[in-house]
């Protein structure tokens, strides 16, 4: 009993410590990654999987599926940790399989402590987004999925509908609404219906509570500079935000620098992207926006042949390159 008693209090003090550290630096992160079809070996009834089963062209098995695992944690557990030691307090993910995977991705021995929202979506491959949180950082108080309305009728690029998750980070109201907006396969019109209804649910949150500091993030499928992000309110530069708007970061990221997310036919685009809510700039009190960045490793890209340069994804073709993801994750980082 006694050994119970003092292996107890060590988790406690390691805990406390955890905590202290953060608020003594007064900095924290959060983070989005499309994890590029995290599928199990299983197949989920009604939906379009086939192609990530064991007799599919691909021939997805238990050993190709644990070093998806391996390699999505291994990126996962380094994001920012060059600058928070806890790592993000909030991870935004897209393109997990359903909530088995997501159970095996934090169980993972370098994910341990995170812990998972999820909601089965419409999707009809069974991709859906998650929010992977600490709960030594970030407290949820309440989470949702708020289904797509379709754009005229159009189920087919029908978005994979609108995670919002509330909760308590280093004592201020902080909501997260995780995005997977329809791919380019279809016209502009359908992503900007997909921000319209973001913005109205931004809205109504803001209007309930006008402190709120509200992120919107995720796979957009359009760049910073495109109609969907003006309807939704981004901005480029934080001096042109009005009360109730949001700044886009990762436009600068993106047309400036020229530094993006995923690479197609030679041309960098930025579709991962973090908003935050007029809130969170230049806030008088609480947390308040401190930077930004694409988190580009080497490993991430590939190296040679055809696709040199292009971050290193899964498969290339029907060919396992046991990579990462065709996109590069985004992190946003917070002071207090």
């Amino acid at each position: 009993m006694k050994r119970i008693i003092i292996v107890l209090n060590l988790m406690l003090l390691v805990a406390f410590a955890s905590q202290a550290q953060n608020a003594k630096q007064g900095v924290y992160s959060v983070a989005f990654y499309n994890l590029e079809n995290l599928f199990d070996t299983i197949h989920d009834s009604g939906k379009d999987d086939y192609e990530y089963l064991p007799d599919a062209a691909k021939e997805w098995n238990t050993e190709k599926y644990m070093a998806k695992l391996a390699n999505m944690s291994k990126v996962l557990s380094q994001l920012s940790r060059d600058k928070v030691a806890e790592g993000p307090a909030a991870i935004g993910v897209a393109e997990v399989e359903n909530r088995r995977v997501l159970d095996d991705l934090v169980n993972q021995p370098s994910l341990k402590g995170y812990e998972v929202v999820h909601y089965e979506g419409p999707d009809k491959r069974g991709i859906d987004c998650a929010l992977l949180y600490n709960p030594q950082q970030f407290e949820v108080v309440s989470s949702r999925l708020v289904p797509s309305v379709p754009f005229e009728g159009d189920t087919v690029h029908l978005t994979r509908g609108f995670l919002i998750v509330n909760g308590k980070l280093a004592g201020d109201n902080v909501c997260f609404i995780v995005n997977h907006w329809p791919s380019r396969g279809a016209d502009s019109p359908v992503r900007v219906h997909a921000a319209r209804q973001v913005k109205v649910l931004a809205d109504s949150l803001l209007k309930t509570d006008k402190n709120l500091k509200l992120i919107v993030m995720g796979d957009l499928n359009d760049d910073p500079m495109d109609e969907s992000l003006a309807a939704l309110g981004a901005k480029k530069h934080q001096q042109e935000v009005k009360a109730g708007e949001f700044f886009n970061p990762f436009w600068e990221v993106l047309e400036d620098k020229g530094v993006g997310t995923l690479l197609y036919r030679g041309k960098w685009n930025l579709f991962d992207q973090i908003i935050v809510s007029s809130s969170l700039l230049n806030a008088k009190k609480g947390l308040s926006y401190a930077g930004n960045e694409v988190f580009l490793r080497d490993y991430l890209i590939q190296q040679d042949g055809k696709y040199k340069g292009s971050p290193l994804r899964t498969h290339g073709g029907k060919l396992w390159l046991n990579g990462y993801s065709d996109h590069l994750p985004t992190i946003i980082y917070l002071k207090k």
